[in-house]
């Protein structure tokens, strides 16, 4: 496999940074397989992921695109304070424009917490295109979890080190980040605003909806409310002794799921890869 950063134009000067993971080699026998979508959380980026972006493209035998979105990274800036409908932005209309610009067709949409909200609207927005989906942690309101949760990081954030831990990430731009996404989710007007029902109902691909079991930001009805939304083609998975983060706390047990799923419902095959 190859990787290969590079930075990507998104229109009105506006650019992102993208990390592909690209198979070597001509597709022989059977056609191209989807490109594996990597949707970071609020306070995630590329680097984040860590390796479990390139395993799962190993393991699949599909192509990756991971991105900085909008204020992250390398990717240029993004408006601040945060819109309340910045989710829906980002699935709708920037997604579906950095793959038009890439000219990847097909995906497999997998997010992460505020990412995983954003590929249930991208899943919705990009119809066909969108060959299957994965969230972890993903959230259609904001719960007592959740709320309770980013009050206590608030103080961590002031108390602790967890500052200069995200610093090494997102460098000058640590502060913005934070507060960009703890203020617009304590903010009374955007919980209000939070309305997934359309996007869930026009997803048409299947969908894995995992969560841990003692995810410390949100309850297990974000996962049942979200299966029941998109309806039968989705399916609920709860971890055990798992928080937030599943890919990075039970990364063997996750890889070992979402690669499982795909390799199933995508009817793909570790052979003739592309």
């Amino acid at each position: 496999m190859q990787t290969r950063d590079m930075m990507v134009p998104l229109g009105q000067g506006m650019f992102v940074e993208v990390r592909r993971i690209r198979h070597q080699g001509q597709c022989e026998g059977g056609k191209k397989r989807p490109t594996l979508v990597f949707l970071h959380e609020s306070l995630g980026s590329i680097a984040l992921w860590r390796r479990f972006p390139e395993r799962l493209a190993k393991a699949t035998g599909c192509d990756a695109l991971i991105y900085n979105r909008l204020g992250y990274g390398r990717s240029s800036d993004e408006t601040l304070p945060r819109p309340y409908d910045y989710q829906e932005k980002e699935g709708e209309l920037l997604l579906p424009r950095l793959l038009d610009e890439l000219g990847i067709e097909e995906v497999v949409l997998i997010g992460h917490s505020d990412g995983g909200s954003i590929a249930l609207i991208a899943a919705g927005a990009l119809g066909d295109r969108a060959k299957a989906l994965v969230t972890m942690a993903a959230h259609i309101y904001a719960d007592h979890l959740t709320l309770d949760g980013i009050r206590e990081m608030a103080v961590r954030y002031r108390e602790t080190d967890i500052r200069e831990k995200l610093q090494r990430y997102h460098g000058d731009r640590t502060d913005d980040l934070f507060n960009a996404w703890q203020t617009v989710w304590l903010d009374e007007g955007f919980q209000a605003f939070m309305d997934f029902g359309r996007w869930l109902a026009a997803i048409q691909c299947p969908s894995m909806i995992m969560q841990g079991q003692d995810d410390e930001y949100g309850m297990p009805e974000q996962v049942t409310d979200i299966v029941a939304g998109i309806g039968a083609k989705a399916e609920a998975v709860f971890l055990p002794d798992t928080g937030h983060s599943p890919h990075l706390e039970k990364p063997e047990q996750v890889l070992d799921l979402v690669c499982d799923f795909l390799l199933r419902e995508l009817a793909l095959n570790t052979e003739n890869t592309c």
